[in-house]
Order: structure tokens, then sequence, then C-alpha cells
């Protein structure tokens, strides 16, 4: 992936609420195709940051460049193009309950184009099929299953044709079968079709699965405390938290023993 062109550039990020800094000196770049995960611990920042990224907060300081542009400082028709660059996934897929599968994925399309409504069926159902719920088109979410959710959810957030996706937590709930079917789905789209994908997750089965190169966030440091691949991480890291955390070990905190009675 080192050779492909830049889709999403940080620059010197800092994130936070008022005068509170969750997480400052950010820097990382993600280029097209690349699998990229956000992961750390929880309360690291990993939500916050996405939603700096994507534009629904705004950053204390620093950049995100998408595309050649800098979302931070757009306005207007650029800052709508650049937004047009992506699509989002929320936690949990987040669809409306009262409209059908299909329904749901159409409303981008719906809102942001004036296609006419027979080229928009057709556009909606297709991404429908490209995650394998062609049949399900006139389902409504309650009828879903977990799994089934994310990835009508997926198709909602690839609508308009972005070159990038930000998933958030999209194994979360799932049972193991079922997330590595995502799994399979997410790199399935990274490679053939070129998406670029920006994931938060701490699922480290399909970290390990999918992830092309991971940062990880640490709360008591406030920023980026190890960038690459995940495996290389867990065996080689310097930093013993992170191998810790790939290799799903414990703090080395021993547990308190009862008084004894005499």
């Amino acid at each position: 992936m080192s050779d492909s062109p830049e889709i999403i550039s940080v620059r010197g990020l800092k994130v936070g609420y008022g005068e509170k800094v969750i997480l400052q000196n950010i820097n990382f770049q993600v280029t097209r195709g690349e699998v990229f995960v956000i992961l750390g611990r929880s309360g690291c920042g990993k939500s916050t940051l996405l939603k700096n990224l994507i534009g629904l907060y705004s950053p204390l300081a620093g950049e995100v460049w998408i595309e050649g542009g800098n979302l931070v400082a757009a306005r207007d028709k650029e800052r709508l193009r650049l937004l047009r660059n992506f699509g989002v996934m929320f936690q949990s897929g987040a669809l409306f309950g009262s409209l059908t599968v299909l329904e749901n994925v159409r409303l981008p399309i719906d809102e942001f184009t004036s296609l006419p409504d027979p080229v928009k069926e057709v556009a909606a159902l297709a991404k429908l099929k490209l995650v394998g719920l062609g049949a399900a088109a006139q389902k409504m979410p309650s009828e879903l299953s977990g799994g089934m959710r994310m990835r009508a959810a997926i198709a909602r957030a690839m609508a308009l044709d972005p070159r990038i996706l930000f998933l958030d937590e999209p194994s979360a709930g799932l049972d193991p079968v079922t997330s590595a079917g995502l799994d399979r789905l997410i790199k399935e789209l990274a490679h053939q079709s070129g998406i670029s994908f920006v994931i938060v997750s701490h699922e480290l089965a399909s970290i390990f699965s999918i992830a092309d190169r991971v940062i990880m966030l640490d709360n008591q440091a406030q920023t980026v405390i190890a960038e690459g691949k995940p495996a290389v991480l867990r065996d080689t890291s310097p930093d013993p938290s992170v191998r810790r955390f790939f290799n799903r070990e414990s703090d080395s905190v021993q547990p308190e023993r009862p008084n004894s009675m005499s």
C-alpha cells in the first residue's frame, strides 16, 4: 500500500471539548484502498477523533486533508465537495426503523442528487447487492439480524460512491461468525473497489483480519503511541503496554488477598 497516493492526511490535530484536551499532536496518513484502524483502550478518544475527522466536531487545532482539501478550513461549496468524498457508518448502523432497507440506502441519493426515481431505485439496489442484501431490500430494519443491519448501513454509506468509508465499531455485538463475514466484506470492498476504510475498533480478531495498518491511542499520553501493522506491533513494539494490548494481557496488578482469619 505504500506506493498508493495519500487520500487522507491528518496534521497536528488537537481535539477536545472547550478547554479540555482529549488528544493532541495527532499525525497520520491513509492511502487509497487501505484499511486503516484506530484503536486503543476504552476512553482514549477514538470516537472523538472520528467525529473530528468527518467534520461533526471542529478540532482545537490542526488540519484534516481529504483528497487535497483541508476539511477544517473549508467552507460552503468546498466543504460540501470534501464531504461528498466519504461515507460514514455510525455504531450499531443507525438505520431508520420506519423505512425499508432500500429506502434507507436511497436517503443520501434522494438528498444529494436529482436523478429520476427509477435510477435512484436501481442505484440503491445495486449497493445492497454489493453487500449481499439484494433479497432484503423490502424488509424493515427490525427484520434484519445484527450483521445484516451493519451491511445495510455500509450500503447506505456507499450510496454516493465515496472514495472513503468511516466505520465506527462495525463488529460491536456481533458473534464471531457474523463478524468474520463482515471482515471479509470490508476486505473485498477495499481490494476490489479501491475504497479506503478508516475504522474505529477494539475487536482484536477483526483488527488482525482486516487492518493493513493501525494507530493506537492512549488516554494518558493523549496521543498516538504506536503505528504500524498489528502483528508487528504485537510482536516487536518497544512499548510493553502496546504488546500487552495486542496479546490481550492484563496489566501486572496483583489481586488483593482477603485478610486471613486467625
